[in-house]
This record gives C-alpha cells, sequence and structure tokens, in this order.
C-alpha cells in the first residue's frame, strides 16, 4: 500500500517538472494592473487601417463620366450701364420738334460757373439764366446781325428746355447766358443752326422745263439740212413726237436713209435761284428792281448763271418806311 502511495507522489513531482519545463520555453506574458486588481481583462485599441479599394470602383467613375456633359453654366446678364451725366464740355445743343418748337440741352462746367462768379462778384447772384433765340434766316449769322430775338428765363438747376419760336419755317440759333440787372447779356454757349419746317404743304415748286426746238432737232438728228418750216422736217418732227408718248421709237418707213450716229457730246448750263421771306406788307428790291411778294411774305427767283461774278442786292423796307435791311449775295463762276 505504501508503495503504491510513493509511485502515485513520484509519477505526480515528474509531471510537475515537465510542466515547469514547459513554462520556461513559454515566453512570459505580462499582466496589467487591472487584470492583476480584478482578474479581468481590458480591451486592446484597434489602430483604424487604410480601407481597401473596392473592386470595381474605377469601372464605375468611366461609366459615368461617360453621361456627363459638364457643368452647366447660366451667362452672366450684363446690366446697361448709365449715359454719364456731363462730358466736362461747355456747350449747347438744339433740335427742332415741329414747326414752331425746338428743344434744346445744354452743359456749363463748374469751372466756367466759378470763373463767371469770381468775374461778376455780387453781380452773378443778381444775373438771370436766359435763353437768347435768334431768328437767323437767309443770313450768315455771327451774333449781331440776327433778324430779331427774344429771351426765355430758365431756372438754374435745369439743362434743357423747350422753346416755342412761334415762327414756322425759319432758322433760329440759341445762347445761353447771363442777363444782368442793367441790360447786359453775357454769352456762355452757342448753339447750332436749326431751320423749322413750315406748317402745310411746301410753296417751292419745280418749275416746267421745255427743250428749244434747236436743241430738239439736235437730240434727233433732224439738223441735216431740213429747216423748221421745212414740210418734211415738221413730219419728222411730228412723228418723232408721236412715236415717243405711244412707246419705244422704231425705225420710221421713210424712204429717207437712216441719220447717221452723231458724236458724242455735252451741254451744261447753270442757274441760280434766290429765295428769301420777310414781312409781308413789306417793300422789297431785288437788283434794285421791285418783286411781287407771296402772301406770306416769301418770294423766289431764278437767274441765268454764266462764268463770272454776279453781284444781286436785296433790299427790304418795312411798310413805315422806317426800317431796312439789306443783304447781298456774291456768286462767282467759273467753268473748267
Amino acid at each position: 500500500m505504501l508503495r503504491k502511495i510513493r509511485e502515485r507522489l513520484k509519477s505526480i513531482s515528474q509531471k510537475d517538472k515537465n510542466a515547469s519545463l514547459s513554462d520556461v520555453n513559454k515566453k512570459p506574458v505580462s499582466k496589467s494592473i487591472t487584470e492583476k486588481l480584478f482578474g479581468r481583462k481590458t480591451a486592446k485599441k484597434e489602430t483604424a487601417k487604410p480601407k481597401e479599394e473596392i473592386l470595381g470602383t474605377q469601372e464605375t467613375i468611366v461609366r459615368k463620366t461617360k453621361f456627363y456633359t459638364g457643368q452647366i453654366t447660366k451667362a452672366v446678364r450684363m446690366m446697361p450701364q448709365e449715359l454719364p451725366i456731363g462730358y466736362g464740355v461747355n456747350r449747347i445743343i438744339i433740335q427742332v420738334r415741329d414747326p414752331r418748337w425746338i428743344h434744346s440741352y445744354w452743359e456749363v462746367t463748374s469751372d466756367t460757373w466759378n470763373r463767371l462768379r469770381d468775374e461778376l462778384c455780387d453781380e452773378f447772384y443778381k444775373a438771370k439764366r436766359v435763353l437768347r433765340v435768334y431768328d437767323v434766316s437767309y443770313i450768315v449769322f455771327d451774333g449781331s446781325n440776327a433778324n430779331s430775338f427774344f429771351d426765355v428765363e430758365i431756372n438754374d438747376y435745369s439743362n434743357n428746355w423747350y422753346v416755342d419760336t412761334q415762327g414756322p419755317g425759319k432758322s433760329w440759333c440759341v445762347d445761353l447766358g447771363l442777363l444782368l440787372p442793367g441790360g447786359r447779356f453775357i454769352t456762355i454757349v452757342r448753339s447750332n443752326t436749326v431751320t423749322t419746317p413750315i406748317e402745310g404743304p411746301c410753296w417751292i415748286t419745280d418749275e416746267e422745263w421745255m427743250i428749244p426746238e434747236e436743241m430738239f432737232a439736235r437730240l434727233y438728228g433732224i439738223g441735216f439740212g431740213l429747216g423748221r418750216s421745212s414740210p418734211i422736217g415738221k413730219a419728222w418732227q411730228e412723228r418723232i413726237k408721236r412715236q415717243l408718248f405711244s412707246g419705244a421709237l422704231a425705225s420710221p418707213s421713210s424712204p429717207m436713209q437712216k441719220p447717221k450716229e452723231r458724236k458724242f457730246w455735252l451741254v451744261v448750263n447753270t442757274e441760280l435761284i434766290v429765295y428769301g421771306a420777310t414781312e409781308p406788307d413789306a417793300a422789297v428790291f431785288v437788283q434794285d428792281k421791285p418783286i411781287q411778294l407771296r402772301p406770306d411774305g416769301t418770294f423766289t427767283l431764278r437767274f441765268a448763271l454764266p462764268n463770272g461774278k454776279q453781284v444781286i442786292p436785296v433790299k427790304a423796307i418795312s411798310a413805315d418806311k422806317e426800317e431796312e435791311r439789306k443783304i447781298t449775295p456774291i456768286v462767282n463762276k467759273e467753268t473748267k
């Protein structure tokens, strides 16, 4: 019995030795403080691994781009820019609205106003801003020879104005300036010249032109020995006239031979038209000869214009014989 117990203890001790030798060969595992104290394991932190690329991603991207037309962009709408208030230039422009009204607009720089303020001192603040409207019909206006003029008072803040001329069919020029208390007028800017249309149909009509018989004969070759009094010449002229008014010129059935073709030629003549207007009851003389006026005071004359110098003085005298105006057109013609 004792022998069995000893053998049993010997086998157990041998097993313990083998177990200790195997533990020595193994790496020691260090336990954390938590494990030693509480006997439980702590969760280990796992480091984030990069995601593996999913198979087929590139193929999917390529397939999407096959139907991609690009980003849709809307056109930016450009808003119209406002016109500048001024251009830094002293000027006044007039334009015709109808037979009686004209429209004017102007710009005067601040430097000009400052200069006038310094020159006029106290008079500048007492002066009135006016538009002086000149009737410059049928004259070359130089600032002092207007047929007549009138003033239109404007305010200090306007830059355009409508003017009632009450004079259709006339030419106008406008000055923007200052009217001083003593009556002196200072011109700041002067406008262009415009002509208002007449009211109603135009009274200028073309004259009836006639071809002299000599010219008619030369045009159609009737000058080869047949005078105007010749029966053949008269018959030929009448035949041509009938054919001209009935259609194209056909070959005559006369036994006479066809006129030979004449050489190329040219004739140039000139005429001078003089027209004007004044008060209907005035007396007008052209080259010291009285002429008849139309009911509205207008007149038209035609003059032959040969080479050389033509002087055509025109004088108008008022009905009360107290006023007189004289204008002398001088025309030089030279033919080369």
